[in-house]
Parts: C-alpha cells; structure tokens; sequence
C-alpha cells in the first residue's frame, strides 16, 4: 500500500492500539489521537473516538533479537513499521514546579504546539465551535490557562536541544479583546524567537481591524487564519462564531496576511465531514491557492466530549478524491508545503494533502 493511501485511511478510520499511549484526549486542533511515523511521512491518527473500535488497523510489537518494534497491521495483515516520536523535554519542569507537558508538546516529527490561552470567549455561549475541544484538556489538568512567554521560551530551548525541534505553532482560544489574542500571540512568540531563534506559526481569528495582525510581523514567520468550511449554512449549524464574519472579511485577511508574510506562508483549516459538498472544498481551495494561502483540508476529528463526538469521519474514498482535486489546483498555482516556514503545513501530521504532492 503507497504510503499516501495509508495515511489517508489512518486519519480516516483511526487505530486500535491496546496497551500504547493513544495521546492528549482533548485541546484546540484535532486531538485524541497519536503521532505515527511510517514511509517518509507523519500523521496525527485517531486512537480514542468511538469509531476507532471498528477501524480496520491496529499497531502491535514485533521483537526480532529482543528489539521492540511496532508494527501497522489491517485486518492482522502486517502493512508496515511504524515509529512513535518521544519528546525527552516533556519530562522536566520549571522552576515553579509547572510540567513542561502542561506548557507545551511535541507534534509530528519535530514541531513544538502549545494553545498560548486555553480558553474562549465563545465556548460556553451557542457560539461554540463544535468540534473544538480547547477548554476539556483545561478542565482535565492536562495544561494551564494561560503560558507565561518566559516559560515558553524555556521550553522551547530544551525542546530544541534535546529533541531537535526544527518550529513552533502557537495558538489561541478567541479573547473578548478587540485583538482576538493576537497581541498574546506576538508576546508570546517573540520571548520563543529571541531565545531559539525557531521559526514561528501563529494561529488566530481575524480581527475587526485587520492592521492589528500587523503586531506579529516581527516575531512570526506564518500564520493560519482558519475558514474550516466554505458552505455558510454548514458553517451556521457547526461554528456560528465563524458564520458571523463576513466570507469577504476572511478573504481581507488572507490577502493583507499573505502580503506580510508571503506565498504560501499562510494557511487555513478546511474540514471536511461537516455536511458540505465535494466541490465547495475544491472551489474554495482554488480560491485560497489563488490567494496564495494553503488549505490545509483535514477529515473531521469527533473528539471524545466535544459536541461533534458521536459523528463519524468522512470516508477514506472521499478524502482521497479531494486530496487528488486539490494537490492539481496547488500545483498549477505553484503552491507547495515544502515553501512554508513553520507550523501544521510543515509538520504535515494531520493532513495528507501534502503527501500528494
């Protein structure tokens, strides 16, 4: 099986993996799963939803000469090694006690990601995002509220010299500020760039005043401003905070964002499974790629206590259509993962639409 087909089908379909770390539980982007290794690519699977019980694959151990190696297997037929990335500065803590894991964690291969503010402003109101599940890893003592920028700076030095960490994706939970938690964001990601020099992803949504994305110039190299679908009226049911901004005030944002930051150097989650159609993740990805923003398209991730827990995945069929639409679209326009600088489309995991490049 091409490595591609079986990434697609991971993130599609999940793994069972009795007796292993399945991952955080629950935070702002997809969770409950776990980072695989395999061929020449990573992928951020499911191994807690519920329908990773019926799922197909399963990892196991294999020991040769008493070498513990882990094994990808469908149906008990072996399909391929697979590797499980470990992060030895997720070990330590500050000097006020505070776990490095609760700060910040390793995603994929080599990327450090931490939510700056773990809370929203619209996550107890009908405004809530759906299938975010930012304030349950809070709830559960997974992480703190709020990271100091000198503790991330602190982590993000040991995370480079123990575990070669390469970037660093920042996000945030929206704040009732004018700012949206840009201006966190910047503090935040500065403290990180003058202490490692790592390149920097932040993530937020577009403010009223679009100058104030202006503040992260200095200290971020990309950013992602998330549209998650392009059909309103889906948009409505599952993120009616997003709904509310004009489709007009999201393409301003790209525009002024890729003007900053460059081609390719800004993203935006597309999810599909929400009820929308093929062609609205095509004719919107055409958009972005035209924009020179890279959609970044993900089959949606029911996280166990978020509000869209009990749904189910799209298809490894469909998403491989849409992956197969899509990277023609990049390629005509030029755009690739391997142009970007830091953040969720350098470090892959959760979206094969690199892969098929």
């Amino acid at each position: 099986m091409e490595t591609k087909n079986l990434k697609i089908e991971l993130l599609s379909l999940g793994a069972r993996v009795s007796g292993l770390d399945k991952g955080r539980k629950a935070g702002a982007g997809p969770a409950a799963g776990g980072m695989f290794l395999f061929g020449n690519t990573v992928a951020n699977v499911p191994t807690q939803s519920w329908f990773v019980s019926t799922s197909p694959y399963s990892v196991e151990t294999e020991s040769e000469n008493g070498d513990g190696r882990y094994i990808i297997k469908r149906n008990g037929e072996r399909i391929a090694e697979v590797r499980f990335p470990s992060a030895k500065f997720q070990e330590l803590k500050t000097r006020e006690g505070i776990p490095y894991h609760k700060i910040a964690l390793l995603h994929g291969a080599d990327c450090l990601a931490t939510t700056t503010i773990q809370t929203c402003v619209y996550w107890n109101t009908p405004k809530r995002c759906k299938f975010c599940a930012i304030e349950l890893s809070l709830k559960s003592g997974a992480t703190i509220a709020r990271k100091r920028p000198d503790d991330l700076a602190e982590v993000a030095i040991a995370a480079k010299k123990l575990d070669h960490v390469t970037h660093v994706t920042l996000t945030t939970g929206t704040t009732a500020t004018p700012d949206k938690g840009i201006n966190y964001l910047a503090e935040s990601a500065r403290a990180i760039k003058e202490a490692t020099g790592l390149p920097i992803h932040a993530q937020f949504e577009p403010p009223k005043e679009l100058s104030k994305i202006d503040a992260l110039y200095d200290s971020v190299d990309t950013v992602g401003i998330h549209v998650e679908s392009f059909d309103r009226e889906v948009l409505k049911e599952v993120a009616l905070c997003k709904a509310e901004i004009p489709f007009q005030h999201y393409i301003d944002a790209w525009k002024r964002s890729v003007d900053i930051f460059g081609d390719c150097q800004v993203s935006s989650y597309v999810i599909a499974g929400l009820g929308e159609s093929n062609e609205s993740i095509i004719e919107g990805s055409k958009l972005l790629a035209e924009l020179g923003v890279y959609p970044f398209i993900v089959p949606l991730r029911p996280i166990p206590g978020s509000m869209l827990e009990k749904e189910k995945p799209p298809s490894p069929d469909r998403m491989y259509y849409i992956y197969e639409e899509v990277a023609e679209i990049m390629h005509d326009e030029g755009m690739s993962w391997r142009k970007n600088k830091a953040g969720c489309v350098r470090c892959r995991a959760c979206s094969a639409l690199p892969d098929f490049e």
